[in-house]
């Protein structure tokens, strides 16, 4: 079940670093709640509870706000205060100390630039972050943290990202079309078909030097048995003299033997006889 879990994780880390450019270290910005979690169930140190979950060094941060929050929440979090101050603090421009979602929000805005994996406890605030492209997010339960899978918006997000690097815009169109010295198309020509006409020739340029768009995987297909491994057939000898005759060129015809079974004369035929003769 742990090896299931880790794999699972690992998918999720590989989604966000091909799609949205997610790079080592991996930057975490945790609030209050997940700070308290991972001390009330000796979580601790939060370095390697985060580098098993995500197979590779992170860096913890917080921000201002957020430490101020814990403060105001009086002696009962002296230790999570303690923990939050050893983090590093994340920019925010906040004069004022706002709540911790708040200043979480501003800090990631609309595109999550600066990278960050969200770790929170508050699960409005997780399913805010779904509809955001690009925002991880981590949460804890008991005594082991999980890495939500990214939802339906965020995966169609990448898709549609996808499409449009697939596509050509009209400056690399133009500059295509000067370093091939192909200026010959018609004005009248719409932007569509010009941009369709570079993909065509781009694509066979592509081909013919051996690249390609994707990468093509090979899959896996089943294999036979190891023939090192499977046990012999004994062969009868009967068999195996027929086979050593065919390879001598003595091909004999296999004939069975007929039994020939003799009457015996019964010993009151014979006396008749010899009375007879007599």
């Amino acid at each position: 079940m742990r090896l299931k879990k880790q794999k699972r994780h690992r998918k999720v880390v590989r989604f966000y670093s091909a799609c949205f450019g997610f790079r080592e270290p991996y930057k975490v910005l945790l609030d209050g709640t997940l700070v308290h979690h991972l001390l009330s169930h000796g979580l601790s140190p939060a370095d390697d509870a985060l580098f098993r979950l995500l197979g590779a060094r992170c860096l913890l941060f917080t921000t201002k706000c957020i430490v101020a929050e814990i403060r105001s929440l009086g002696p009962s979090h002296t230790e999570t205060l303690e923990a939050a101050k050893q983090l590093m603090i994340a920019r925010c421009d906040h004069e004022k100390r706002v709540s911790g979602t708040n200043c979480i929000q501003s800090v990631i805005g609309e595109n999550n630039s600066e990278h960050f994996f969200v770790g929170t406890q508050d699960s409005d605030l997780r399913k805010m972050f779904r509809e955001v492209p690009g925002v991880p997010v981590i949460y804890g339960l008991k005594n082991s943290l999980f890495l939500e899978q990214p939802s339906f918006s965020q995966r169609e997000f990448a898709k549609s990202e996808e499409e449009k690097r697939l596509h050509m815009t009209e400056s690399e169109v133009q500059k295509f079309f000067k370093k091939t010295s192909r200026e010959n198309l018609s004005e009248g020509d719409s932007d569509g078909t010009q941009e369709e006409e570079a993909r065509i020739i781009l694509h066979s340029k592509k081909r013919s030097l051996g690249l390609v768009d994707k990468p093509q995987f090979k899959r896996k297909m089943a294999k036979g048995p190891n023939p090192l491994s499977c046990k012999k057939k004994k062969q009868k000898a009967e068999t195996s003299e027929v086979q050593n005759q065919n390879k001598e060129g003595k091909e004999e015809p296999v004939t069975k033997r007929k039994r020939i079974r003799k009457r015996k004369k019964s010993s009151g035929n014979a006396n008749s006889k010899s009375e007879t003769g007599n």
